[in-house]
């Protein structure tokens, strides 16, 4: 492969090998490029995060820093561009490291004083090696920008929170020295230091972003949620003005992504079109399923909504019904299905009215299912 360096450019035809007078009217009739001149030996210079770094100049080209059109390369521009802005600390991707012995020489030939440098280590691919790119996220089901591009969905559009996503991008490649991986915004620029930073890749993994997304929506209130994601509560503040904070709450330790809370309050806005069939299945395999049902009812509709489930196990004591039957009934009646959030706290938002409604609802439906 050839190199135009120290080892070539004498026996090319360049300005070395000219006479002013004969340099002059090149410049002045020829395209040309203006290129670093280095020199052979080693060049030194330091990173906060790898130490002492050293580059053989021997595979150090001779980087042209003035194209031929009068434009500058990224490395000119670059180091120009941060001396002039009073850079005073560099930080970017690994993948650069190799150019830090190019931009230590501009340094030195402008005689500037140069900036401290950091080569973080990259995100990587969830499987494979190489880092990250968009095509790993096509192929993962996971986004790599942070909103919305083109028709590819950002983090904050799938259901992320601002938190959650910082969060999770700080965790990759750095360590607190501990087991905790919970960071409010606020703890996370107390904790982090540039020591718990580690050398190596670190390799993105869509579930563990979700469950620490989880972890701050669990943890939020619900003026929190609205706010970041004013248009997916709209629906459940139409329907329930009074009470959307509550249905929050409730189902909040269920929210991988904000956008989960659709699924998770549906049963909040509609009743149940169909039921578990499996479950079904088992319920009403047991004999007496009408009367343990009739025995809810009776229970909702007698009770103060704080004494419900005290009811049911007085109930179950004394009339031998399983309470695992009870309760399942009750789910079965009002979510369709034996997931969700505590049934009780849901009947109790739902009033005595839509838990009677769902349980006659349910009791009808197992007699036609029957039939």
């Amino acid at each position: 492969v050839f190199n135009y360096d120290y080892s070539t450019r004498e026996n090319l035809d360049n300005s070395l090998r000219m006479n002013r007078d004969d340099l002059n009217k090149r410049l002045i009739n020829d395209n040309y490029v203006i290129r670093l001149k280095v020199e052979p030996g080693i060049t030194v210079t330091d990173d906060i995060l790898r130490g002492r770094v050293r580059f053989n100049n021997n595979v150090l080209d001779d980087k042209i820093l003035i194209k031929a059109d009068g434009f500058p390369t990224y490395h000119f521009a670059n180091v120009v561009d941060d001396y002039l802005m009073k850079i005073t600390t560099v930080i970017r991707g690994e993948e650069w490291l190799p150019s830090l012995g190019i931009h230590s020489l501009i340094y030195d030939a402008f005689g500037w004083e140069k900036p401290s440098f950091m080569h973080l280590p990259l995100i990587l691919k969830p499987t494979g090696k190489g880092k990250l790119s968009k095509r790993d996220g096509a192929k993962g089901g996971f986004p790599v920008f942070p909103l919305d591009w083109e028709k590819e969905k950002g983090f904050k559009s799938l259901g992320f929170s601002k938190n959650g996503i910082i969060n999770y991008l700080a965790l990759l490649g750095w360590s607190p020295g501990n087991d905790n991986e919970f960071f409010k915004l606020q703890d996370l620029i107390s904790s982090f230091n540039v020591k718990g930073l580690q050398k190596g890749g670190a390799k993105f993994d869509f579930e563990k972003a979700k469950w620490i997304n989880q972890q701050h929506l669990s943890k939020g209130t619900f003026n929190d949620f609205e706010n970041e994601f004013p248009d997916i509560v709209r629906d459940i503040k139409q329907k329930y003005p009074l009470k959307h904070a509550d249905i929050y709450l409730l189902v909040r330790d269920r929210l991988k992504l904000a956008d989960d809370i659709t699924k998770e309050i549906d049963f909040f806005v509609n009743d149940p079109k169909e039921y578990d069939r499996n479950v079904l299945n088992k319920l009403i395999s047991k004999i007496g399923v009408e009367k343990v049902i009739n025995e809810i009812i009776d229970v909702i509709e007698k009770s103060d909504s704080d004494a419900v489930k005290e009811t049911l196990i007085s109930v179950s004591n004394t009339k031998d019904i399983k309470l695992g039957m009870l309760m399942q009934l009750l789910r079965l009646a009002i979510v369709g299905k034996l997931s969700g959030p505590d049934i009780i706290q849901a009947s109790i938002i739902l009033e005595k009215r839509v838990t009677l409604e769902r349980l006659v609802n349910l009791k009808n439906y197992i007699k036609n299912y029957i039939s």
